[in-house]
């Protein structure tokens, strides 16, 4: 089913821009303003100045930050700063973090991978995406023809015999090694044909799960849409996107749910919430203590801010009947799921209180908190997390969660290895 290739990557030259941990950055979805500032300053060569550039006063449609990325990624080539692989490889890639006190170890590979529309059944997506997001990656792209961040792509691996593989390859000595803060990289360039052919064997038959880049990819379609009305053939590279494929059942594969901070709510909609709850709910609160949150069993979402000092968990009355509430374009397992429930019969309910309300995201249960405590924000929604098996079990359902339902944890990094999209694989 799906089609992996090895591709020519672009990678850093390390005689030049020395420690990697120093060029690197997040994907552009999840840095903040201070943090974009903060990666322009640790390096000149930082890919932040191609992947999320600064808008600047003076931007205008023909001089604006993609304008400036291109300029920037086509200097660096010119210059070595970046360099050009000339064997077609699979980069695998480990990445070593902490969580919850826990050393944690992910390991994949980076390929390119065919783009099929969704219908073909192929790639899979399992949450919905928002277009203005898409319109500013399909700008970068059409300035620089280059993925400088991999997707996240999940697979089945029946045996565990594309993880073997992996694990014969990374016994070696990697090409590249570093610590960037708490986590540490290892990227290994493997290219010989017998083990570029098993993995792409080991995995033809098999779909590929989207886990994060949803936006990414779609644009991605849409690019490559627009270059096949200049140019056809089936084996050019923009008919691939670059990816990092992991195992469903990597033991470094962490899904943290995606909170939701609501604000801009009157007195009168917060109020008009508090009553409607218990139509549908069970609503116990129970104090807070100095960190963290208490556990509550059977609870869908914990909110903050409604009661001072307090918690307020919520629990369903009758989970059949709220079932029958949800919206009927949508599977038995996503009317089911914790997530959908609270996004369609408290979220939405809430916001459709108040028109001028607004609603911001983080997967850090500690700053919801600390924003709803500072009144920053009025409201947060602390969710339970969504397993992989769920997250598959949607896909298969041809069926989407919302937006802003999962964040795997860490991010993969941007400009551990570029794809260009010019030539053929």
């Amino acid at each position: 089913m799906a089609e992996i290739s090895p591709f020519s990557g672009v990678r850093y030259n390390q005689e030049i821009v020395g420690d990697m941990a120093s060029v690197i950055c997040p994907p552009y979805d999840v840095i903040s303003p201070e943090e974009q500032r903060a990666y322009y300053e640790k390096s000149e060569y930082n890919a932040i100045r191609i992947e999320h550039g600064i808008v600047l006063p003076e931007d205008t449609k023909t001089n604006d930050k993609h304008s400036r990325a291109s300029t920037i990624f086509n200097q660096w080539l010119k210059d070595r700063i970046l360099t050009l692989d000339h064997v077609p490889s699979l980069y695998i890639h480990e990445h070593t973090f902490t969580y919850q006190n826990i050393r944690k170890r992910r390991l994949g590979f980076i390929a390119c991978v065919r783009l099929e529309p969704w219908e073909n059944k192929v790639i899979f997506p399992h949450e919905n995406t928002v277009p203005g997001i898409k319109t500013d990656r399909l700008d970068l792209m059409r300035a620089c023809a280059a993925n400088f961040s991999p997707l996240l792509g999940l697979y089945e691996d029946l045996g565990q015999k594309v993880t073997k593989l992996l694990t014969l390859q990374a016994s070696r000595k990697p090409a590249i090694e570093f610590t960037e803060a708490d986590e540490a990289h290892k990227l290994w360039v493997a290219n010989e044909p017998e083990f570029v052919q098993r993995v792409s064997h080991s995995l033809a038959s098999r779909p590929i799960y989207i886990a994060d880049g949803h936006h990414r990819y779609e644009t991605a379609l849409a690019y490559r849409d627009e270059r096949r009305q200049e140019n056809s053939p089936d084996n050019e590279a923009f008919n691939f996107v670059m990816m990092s494929l992991v195992s469903f059942s990597d033991p470094g594969l962490i899904v943290l749910p995606v909170h939701r901070l609501v604000n801009n709510l009157s007195s009168k909609a917060v109020a008009q919430f508090r009553g409607n709850l218990e139509t549908f709910f069970e609503v116990e609160s129970v104090p807070l203590g100095e960190a963290g949150l208490p556990e509550t069993r059977g609870a869908i979402t914990r909110i903050l801010g409604l009661e001072a000092g307090s918690v307020i968990a919520l629990k369903p009355r009758q989970p059949s009947s709220l079932k029958e509430m949800m919206p009927e374009d949508h599977s038995e397992i996503y009317k089911r799921l914790d997530f959908s429930i609270v996004q369609h019969l408290v979220i939405d309910k809430l916001t459709a209180l108040d028109k001028g309300s607004s609603v911001a995201y983080t997967p850090n249960m500690v700053q919801a908190r600390r924003l709803a405590e500072s009144g920053e924000y009025q409201l947060a929604f602390v969710l339970n997390p969504i397993s992989v098996a769920t997250i598959k079990a949607i896909a298969d359902a041809n069926d989407k969660m919302p937006g802003k339902s999962t964040f795997f944890y860490p991010k993969l990094p941007t400009g551990l290895v570029i794809n260009r999209l010019e030539g053929k694989l």
